[in-house]
């Protein structure tokens, strides 16, 4: 038998053969549109810092207050020894933002998906999901036990399909002694990896007609679209029949954390059975002290300056990179295909002074590796010209290879 260490460094030598090994690269600045790597300053187009307040100033004083006032950590859980202030200001602005009756934090995005699915679904329940979630919530519906089923990425015939037989498994057990199954659907509003938008509209419609229940994670896109830059739902005017809003604080908020809004009965049945919560000893109260601050920018007029620039900054890129039918969002693909050859791409761009990540599988389907690329409001409009520039013959040539 091979020693551990042995068999591990076979497993890497597989990973690395199939061109997916992975490495952390420290950065030595801020998070910023310029960090600093092995030495060099790069022009970041990787951050989700969409509306650049992770390094705002305004943050970075909520945060450092809240360490003087309450200490660098939590010191347990919340339910353990007591929940500090600054997670309840957050918690109330978070509703009052969001227009729910209440809201609940985690430590991260992945701890909310978790601890909400497997509390509210059990083994006689159903949930369906969209192909392109998040993996949070792919493994939250696998660990729930729930009948786990998946429909096409935004494809609406197909989840109709799947909500006709899971409406005939819930017909089959009424009058029986076996609990009559919940129906959960869960999809993303903006899709992390592709950038394109959830028909959110025509799922409530669907949902509401086969009694299922909706979760929508609004990660990128709260703070970005809706007239109070809420999510694509206030956009789409679909919030209020929403059951499950769910979120995070790390991307345009700047700070960390996520977040699940919705009823009161909701946010207290968490409390008392959502076991990431429960669990885990609660998040350093700066990140949520910084998160309130960032809810503060964005409801004033410099938050509706930062999202316009933003918004600028998106159209004159997708202008530049028209042959790439890039979707209308800050995350903007640029689909390879051969991991290597994203690997080598990323990298040639490193040498031209941007970093830009090369994804691959897992986190896209084998063979669909791609460059990710994201725009901030703190990007000048140069450094978008730039980018672009250099990317648009990739993209010419790029379009030319799939329309072959």
């Amino acid at each position: 038998m091979p020693s551990f260490d042995q068999e591990l460094r076979r497993r890497l030598d597989t990973i690395r053969e199939q061109g997916l090994l992975r490495e952390l690269r420290r950065v030595d600045s801020a998070q910023g549109p310029r960090i600093c790597i092995g030495g060099r300053e790069l022009i970041n187009f990787s951050s989700n810092d969409y509306l650049g307040l992770a390094n705002h100033p305004a943050l970075k004083e909520a945060a450092t207050k809240a360490i003087a006032d309450f200490g660098a950590g939590a010191g347990a859980s919340r339910l353990m020894c007591g929940s500090l202030a600054p997670f309840h200001q957050l918690e109330e602005t978070l509703a009052t933002f969001k227009g729910t009756e209440a809201a609940l934090t985690f430590s991260t995005g992945y701890a909310a998906a978790l601890g909400t699915i497997t509390a509210l679904l059990g083994k006689d329940d159903i949930i369906i999901v969209d192909k392109l979630v998040h993996a949070c919530i792919v493994d939250a519906a696998r660990l729930s036990g729930a009948k786990l089923r998946v429909f096409a990425h935004n494809d609406l015939n197909n989840l109709k399909e799947i909500l006709k037989w899971a409406d005939t498994v819930r017909t089959a057990n009424c009058g029986s002694q076996t609990k009559s199954p919940h129906i959960l659907i869960v999809t993303e509003s903006v899709f992390s990896m592709d950038g394109d938008h959830a028909p959110l509209a025509e799922i409530v419609a669907l949902k509401e007609a086969y009694g299922a229940w909706l979760m929508v994670d609004e990660a990128h896109a709260t703070g970005l679209y809706g007239v109070n830059r809420r999510g694509l739902a206030e956009e789409l005017g679909v919030c209020e029949m929403i059951e499950i809003q769910m979120g995070t604080l790390g991307k345009a908020l700047g700070a960390s954390g996520g977040y699940i809004c919705g009823c009161r009965a909701l946010v207290d049945f968490l409390v008392n059975r959502a076991r990431s919560f429960i669990f885990s000893t609660a998040p350093v109260p700066a990140a949520a002290a910084a998160a309130t601050a960032a809810f503060g920018i964005l409801r004033q007029p410099e938050g509706a300056s930062l999202c316009r620039t933003l918004w600028e900054h998106i159209d004159a890129f997708q202008k530049l990179n028209a042959a790439m039918y890039l979707p209308l969002s800050a995350i903007l693909p640029f689909k390879i295909g051969d991991e290597s050859r994203a690997m080598s791409v990323a990298s040639d761009l490193r040498e031209r002074g941007f970093f830009v990540p090369a994804i691959r599988y897992p986190t896209v389907a084998r063979k669909a590796a791609r460059l990710r690329v994201t725009l901030t409001a703190s990007h000048s409009k140069e450094e978008i010209m730039a980018l672009g520039n250099t990317l648009t013959p990739l993209s010419l040539q790029l379009s030319g290879l799939r329309d072959a």
